[in-house]
């Protein structure tokens, strides 16, 4: 195993670089500029996309090598791939958010996690826009780089369960969802882009409440891998409704059913009502 703050460190210059060259493509002033969009599996990719995932993987790889690492990258995973058999494997998502930076809201991300034993260990999570870099180590907390030097961020994670505010997609809506939010204590809601930035939005307190609710896809390892890790390592939490772990590289990309992450001392009276918000929803189809 390598040292982790070595290892940490390397990752940080890489998450600088990719997000100094994601955000040429963002201002269109990247060399051989072109944000012409195609479509993977009805979700957008751009050339962004693609160049910032092969700079990130031959940074890393050219670090760390291929002996006691994997790599699974959303540009460069095939749907066959079963589970890296690596001791340690990095998931990477080069864009976070591609449908945000294409429509120029500013709120994209870049994630990077080191992964032990299916659970995240190392976590840097890069926004472009706002020139800021979290980054955590299991054991070790979360801190927020700037050009200004670092800071550690703790959540207070104290406030009345009706006051909380929720963090919601713009685009990723549905009736189930829909259903399950209004059936919750908290009503207030603000609108983010990446799941990056909805997770430091919590983290910096600016939102308390993050659902993702699988349908017929579900959101993948590189989503929620480093934004996880940030946030928990902050003093939130981040689980299945039923109070279980996320785990990563276990063969199945998809994070399947209800995750909740929060900074609040109810999540797991958050996690029960979503849960039974779910049920009552199925009812209501039956009748």
């Amino acid at each position: 195993m390598p040292d982790l703050q070595e290892t940490l460190k390397i990752t940080r210059q890489v998450g600088w670089g990719a997000a100094k060259l994601l955000r040429s493509y963002y201002q269109g002033t990247a060399e051989n500029y072109n944000l012409e969009v195609e479509y993977k599996q009805n979700e957008p990719i751009t050339v962004a996309d693609k160049a910032v995932s092969e700079y990130i993987l031959s940074q890393l790889q050219t670090a760390f090598g291929h002996e006691d690492f994997g790599y699974i990258s959303e540009e460069t995973y095939q749907s066959q791939q079963a589970k890296n058999s690596a001791k340690l494997v990095w998931i990477i998502d080069p864009l976070d958010g591609t449908r945000d930076f294409i429509n120029k809201t500013g709120e994209y991300a870049i994630h990077i996690a080191l992964v032990q034993d299916t659970r995240p260990i190392l976590a840097v999570v890069a926004i472009p826009e706002a020139e800021k870099l979290y980054y955590a180590t299991k054991g070790g907390g979360t801190f927020v780089e700037t050009v200004n030097g670092s800071q550690p961020l703790k959540i207070a994670g104290d406030k009345p369960i009706e006051d909380l505010t929720l963090v919601v997609s713009r685009s990723h809506r549905n009736e189930r969802l829909e259903y399950l939010l209004k059936s919750l204590p908290c009503q207030n809601q603000k609108a983010i882009g990446s799941v990056g930035c909805k997770v430091t939005a919590i983290v910096e307190q600016e939102a308390d409440i993050y659902i993702s609710l699988s349908g017929k896809s579900a959101p993948k390892d590189w989503d929620m891998a480093a934004p996880e890790l940030i946030l928990t390592e902050a003093g939130g939490k981040f689980t299945h409704f039923d109070g279980k772990y996320l785990e990563y590289n276990t063969g199945d990309i998809n994070q399947w059913g209800g995750l909740l992450a929060s900074s609040s001392q109810d999540h797991e009276i958050l996690c029960q009502k979503a849960e039974q918000a779910l049920i009552e929803f199925a009812a209501s189809q039956r009748n």
